[in-house]
């Protein structure tokens, strides 16, 4: 830990929307993580546990009664750190470590992601996954996110739809609000880039689950795919 910083920098944010059979295991891996202080876990209208059981496993949990995307849980997320901080009463607000739900196990291993932002190298940090997974189609996303930061910022992340993410509360509430559901993360690279701020990549040994190929895959990859597309015509 850097000198002059508190104790529990980090607060850990997870959207999640029925994830009941992974939600314990990703929460209880997130809190062990060195300098995490605080784990906020976003159930986006789930219709399964998910809230009980993050609750349970020791995360503090925050309800939407509809989903409303992946953002927007982004966003809730954020400010439920918020308000503990000034409960708190801390003087610097905690920085953001954004994880997916589904890491389960493997979320113990994204303390390198904290460590550029924790020692003041880094804005934000994006994670690099050093464990392949099944894309099933996904490929056609990244590659439109990928494509559409590079024209916009001249730089092109590697996995660029990643959505596991340490940054500042400066930059988090820079890029405010951000762009509307899976575009989140396309949106959020350009505008922090664009207003200077220091974004680099991180391999990770992380894995989450791999994608299918059937009809509600394929519909998900559609809703990506107009959110990212909706995220780059914002920013031109």
């Amino acid at each position: 830990m850097s000198a002059g910083s508190q104790v529990g920098d980090v607060a850990v944010v997870i959207p999640a929307r029925n994830e009941a059979d992974r939600i314990r295991a990703t929460v209880a891996a997130a809190g062990g993580l060195a300098g995490v202080g605080l784990v906020v876990v976003v159930d986006d209208g789930s219709a399964d546990r998910t809230r009980a059981i993050a609750r349970d496993a020791g995360a503090v949990v925050v309800r939407h009664a509809r989903n409303r995307g992946k953002a927007a849980a982004m966003q809730t997320g954020a400010g439920a750190v918020s308000l503990v901080d000034q409960r708190e009463r801390r003087e610097r607000p905690r920085h953001l470590l954004f994880l997916d739900a589904d890491l389960a196990e493997s979320a113990a291993q994204a303390g390198p992601l904290t460590d550029p932002v924790v020692a003041g190298d880094a804005d934000m940090t994006i994670a690099v996954f050093t464990t392949t997974v099944k894309l099933g189609g996904h490929g056609l996303v990244v590659g439109l996110s990928g494509a559409g930061i590079r024209r916009a910022v001249g730089w092109r992340p590697v996995q660029p739809l990643n959505g596991q993410r340490c940054l500042t509360r400066v930059a988090f509430e820079a890029a405010r609000p951000l762009a509307r559901g899976w575009g989140a993360e396309t949106g959020l690279t350009i505008d922090l880039l664009r207003q200077g701020f220091r974004v680099t990549e991180v391999e990770v040994e992380l894995a989450h689950r791999a994608t299918g190929t059937g009809l509600r895959a394929q519909l998900h990859r559609a809703q990506q795919l107009a959110d990212v597309a909706r995220a780059l015509a914002a920013r031109p």
